[in-house]
């Protein structure tokens, strides 16, 4: 079976990608049609949504940081047993950074180099027929893209979706449908974006009633006539990261979820064994595991009883004397001397690293990053280059003594510092790591 694949974007964040997605899904989940999902950039948080939605782990396809033939690897895994991938972009089709063309990191590099249609999810909200002339410009911009159709969002009434409707046949583009404005279809957020899909207590509900909406208000039928076969590069580049052991102990409750579900496949097709362990719990690493993964997630929300956690802290800081320890940002926080919370409390961390972090003191940090690594550790060999984000509101307020673990540098390459820190066996920084960079590539 030749899985079909379409592409779901908007010309902005904000105008209701996520929600249109996962209303796709779940209808035709219901349909009994298999169907999986990938989301396009760096993201934790939707992803796990649309696992919600179609039972399957929902990969990240990343034009900028994945070298091409790991793309090419990653998205036929993402396809895999699927009749249709359903992929949903980040922020507007056409943003990301200036690179080479089809490293950009934009959803219509995607499209481009898979072929797959585009089908625009337009709000409406605030104009009706004038929104022909955004999908118009969205389908002419690039040749390689093409926008197969759209459908409207938050529409307020009959007579507002005929008049936005009839503009748009008249300029000759498809309308797939609409979704009316209701605030209760609106997903709960805090400062990172979504609050997690764990942490949704009614999301089977409401999974349930946008899968009813999709199936009344989209043509699911011509939805799934216009996806189009993607069939990647044959080969597999391999892990995007190499495993950092043999059986690594990856944290894994509410404090520590973002792990990209790219890199947790990659190390198990290589061999290596997961074992998961809740600090929020006041587990420590499993003994036989011989390396440690704190993935980020939301400490500053945990902090007391991360705290209090003296099984963690005793059973990490013995582990870390003959095993590697790395944390990515969450992780990392957890690894210093002490995190301050969003009230000004300071609460005790595990102090295997120098560094002090609050989340009182807040500063929006956002963007890819590539880290040149300046020591052999968990992440990887001194030399290597890895592409990836940083995407957080703390601050250090203490940098400690221990020396760096990376110099990073921007999209653009303008260069930022040394970044992280090391010590012994334990290492950690803000930065998420995506792929390691070949020395050589092919486009």
């Amino acid at each position: 079976m030749i899985p079909h694949g379409l592409l779901i974007a908007a010309p902005r964040s904000g105008s209701g990608k996520t929600t249109v997605a996962l209303g796709l899904i779940a209808a035709l989940v219901r349909r009994g049609v298999p169907v999986r999902a990938a989301k396009a950039g760096p993201d934790y948080i939707d992803p796990a949504f649309h696992a919600a939605a179609s039972g399957h782990d929902s990969l990240n396809l990343d034009s900028w940081a994945m070298p091409p033939a790991l793309l090419d690897a990653t998205l036929a895994h993402a396809a895999a047993e699927s009749e249709l991938l359903v992929v949903e972009t980040a922020m507007g089709l056409f943003d990301g950074v200036d690179g080479p063309p089809g490293r950009r990191g934009r959803g219509a590099d995607l499209a481009a180099r898979f072929r797959m249609p585009v089908l625009l999810v337009l709000d409406i909200s605030g104009q009706s027929q004038s929104v022909a002339a955004v999908a118009h410009g969205f389908a002419t911009l690039d040749p390689a893209v093409r926008v197969a159709g759209v459908i409207l969002n938050r529409v307020a009434s009959p007579r507002h979706h005929a008049g936005a409707a009839s503009a748009l046949r008249d300029a000759g583009i498809a309308v797939l449908g609409s979704m009316p404005r209701e605030a209760g279809l609106a997903l709960p957020e805090r400062h990172l974006g979504l609050v997690q899909a764990r942490e949704h207590g009614t999301l089977a509900a409401f999974l349930d009633t946008l899968a009813a909406m999709a199936e009344r208000d989209l043509d699911l039928g011509a939805i799934l006539r216009l996806a189009a076969p993607i069939e990647p590069a044959p080969g597999d580049f391999g892990p995007a990261i190499p495993p950092p052991g043999q059986r690594i102990a990856i944290a894994d409750d509410a404090a520590f979820s973002f792990l990209y579900p790219h890199l947790a496949q990659g190390w198990q097709r290589a061999g290596a064994e997961l074992l998961a362990f809740s600090p929020l719990a006041d587990e420590p690493p499993p003994d036989a595991a011989d390396c440690c993964w704190l993935p980020g997630g939301y400490p500053e929300l945990h902090a007391g009883r991360l705290a209090a956690a003296s099984r963690f802290h005793h059973g990490l800081t013995r582990f870390a004397e003959t095993r590697p320890v790395h944390g990515e940002c969450g992780g990392y926080m957890v690894l210093g001397q002490a995190l301050t919370d969003a009230h000004g409390t300071a609460h005790a961390m595990t102090g295997l690293l120098g560094h002090s972090t609050s989340y009182a003191k807040r500063r929006m940090h956002l963007g890819y990053r590539e880290a040149t690594l300046l020591a052999d550790t968990a992440i990887g060999r001194r030399g290597q280059v890895l592409r990836g984000h940083e995407f957080h509101y703390a601050s250090v307020t203490d940098p400690g003594a221990d020396p760096p673990l990376a110099e990073l540098a921007d999209a653009a390459g303008n260069r930022l510092g040394p970044a992280g820190g090391r010590r012994g066996l334990v290492s950690g920084s803000f930065f998420h790591a995506i792929a390691v960079q070949p020395t050589s590539e092919t486009p």
